[in-house]
């Protein structure tokens, strides 16, 4: 089982959030017991800005276990065709945001996606599994 994981999450574990953190860090462990976790370029640089330095922040998502995984020509394929179809829907960004090639990473690379923005991940990348850290252990994901 490969899970992609998304900033939020990570942030929720590397920040200690009192509230989220808990729920997130179970969610990770329970994710890294059932095989690999990977993130795209866009992860790591959102969570790579909140350290001090480059190797502070390889040495933190290292002790995670999440590896770093290139998204390629197929995620960049999907994140363009989702960011098409939040236009057509009236979305007002006008490039393509971090959130459409995460989702499209974890499409092309992995089997589920853990993140607490569920919303939006149904909504342009149905096919996608997405895992919310809250329901981690709940039997439907």
């Amino acid at each position: 089982m490969i899970t992609a994981v998304d900033t939020s999450v990570l942030v929720d574990v590397f920040a200690a959030d009192p509230e989220l953190g808990p729920g997130s860090m179970a969610a990770l462990r329970q994710c890294l017991a059932q095989g690999r976790v990977v993130a795209c370029a866009a992860v790591w640089a959102e969570v790579a800005a909140g350290f001090p330095t480059p190797d502070t922040a390889r040495a933190a998502m290292s002790q995670a276990g999440v590896e770093f995984a290139p998204g390629g020509i197929e995620a960049a394929l999907l994140a363009a065709a989702a960011w098409r179809a939040y236009r057509r829907g009236g979305g007002p960004r006008t490039r393509v945001a971090a959130d459409f090639l995460i989702g499209a990473h974890a499409l092309a690379h992995a089997d589920r996606l853990l993140s607490r923005d569920r919303g939006f991940y149904r909504t342009y990348f149905r096919r996608l599994s997405v895992l919310v850290p809250a329901a981690a252990s709940s039997p439907a994901h």
